[in-house]
């Protein structure tokens, strides 16, 4: 089969095209034949080697048709999703013409939706969605912050949010997004900047924050927070510096609730893909209700384009690569 894999570290041209054998059908795991795949700042990291895990074959996500399934848990032919379990980090991921997931990380998604717009969802929403409704509890009527808003990820979780009847503030370090923001259900944007507790009428009353930013602003972001309120780390948009001399007892408010999530924990016991609606999610996508279109579909021929559009910070949303 065609893939793209990594052959040294370093910038977009280390992706090459080669050819790999299929992978083999073995019991636990489904073999899928990849129409689409989301890209991800994930593996734009392991490209260049900043993490300590990376297979010759990146991608951690992939939508398409199942073409064998040992164990018989998904039909042949079927339409799914698959994220995670490994893929792009310690298996051979979705930057090729097949790959194979195991079953915990596979998900049905029957649609009409073109290949493209489903590529859209199933990292991004899946992590969002889970954000939202199990860290966060998120429920109608309540006040949400979303920190680095306009990420593909910000996006995501505002629609779902505005969606589920929730308040929805966003922030962006660029003001000419403020618009884009508003258009996706946000009824406020503000200017993403350090210290936002000092700056805005809802400090120490909003019910939740999904921090994307990191850990630069995660302190402040708890000090937005009620009483009982909940502020969920789940992106470092603001890069992986740690927060320095950090001590909860002097800088953490009494009684508010910090948490964090990783998309990597799909399919342990704990995290089942199976808890995440995406057929519901497809669903809703289709009938306007979330707003899932990528911001630009690039060929499978032009993945080190697709790279380069992300580390210059102009993907503007979701970007996907379909297969021939």
């Amino acid at each position: 089969m065609r893939a793209i894999v990594i052959e040294e570290f370093g910038g977009p041209d280390c992706l090459v095209y080669t050819e790999i054998p299929d992978p083999e059908p073995i019991e636990g795991h489904v073999v899928i034949d990849i129409k689409a795949f989301g890209i991800n700042h994930a593996e734009m990291h392991m490209r260049r080697g900043e993490w300590a895990e990376a297979a010759r074959v990146s991608g951690i996500e992939c939508v398409g048709l199942v073409k064998a399934c040992p164990g018989g848990e998904f039909p042949v032919g079927a339409k799914v999703a698959a994220l995670m379990g490994g893929l792009g980090r310690t298996i051979d991921g979705s930057y090729a013409e097949y790959t194979r997931a195991p079953v915990s990380n596979v998900a049905l998604i029957e649609s009409d939706l073109p290949w493209e717009v489903l590529a859209a969802i199933p990292e991004t929403y899946a992590t969002a969605w889970t954000c939202l409704f199990r860290n966060l509890e998120i429920a109608r009527g309540r006040t949400l912050l979303i920190r680095g808003a306009t990420s593909a990820f910000g996006q995501a979780a505002i629609n779902l949010a505005v969606d589920a009847g929730a308040r929805v503030i966003a922030t962006t370090r660029n003001p000419e997004r403020f618009a884009m923001l508003e258009e996706l259900g946000a009824q406020r944007a503000e200017r993403e900047q350090p210290e936002l507790a000092g700056r805005i009428a809802e400090a120490g009353r909003l019910d939740a924050v999904l921090d994307l930013v990191g850990n630069s602003t995660i302190l402040d972001s708890l000090r937005l927070l009620r009483r009982g309120g909940r502020a969920c780390l789940a992106g470092w948009l603001g890069g992986l510096d740690p927060i320095r001399d950090f001590n909860p007892l002097e800088q953490m408010a009494s009684g508010v609730y910090l948490t964090f999530f990783a998309s990597f924990v799909f399919g342990t016991p704990g995290f089942p893909l199976s808890d995440v609606p995406l057929q519901t999610i497809a669903e809703r996508v289709a009938a306007g209700r979330l707003r899932a279109k990528p911001s630009r579909v690039f060929r499978f021929e032009e993945i080190r384009e697709a790279h380069r559009v992300m580390e210059a910070g102009q993907a503007k949303g979701k970007m996907v690569v379909v297969n021939p």
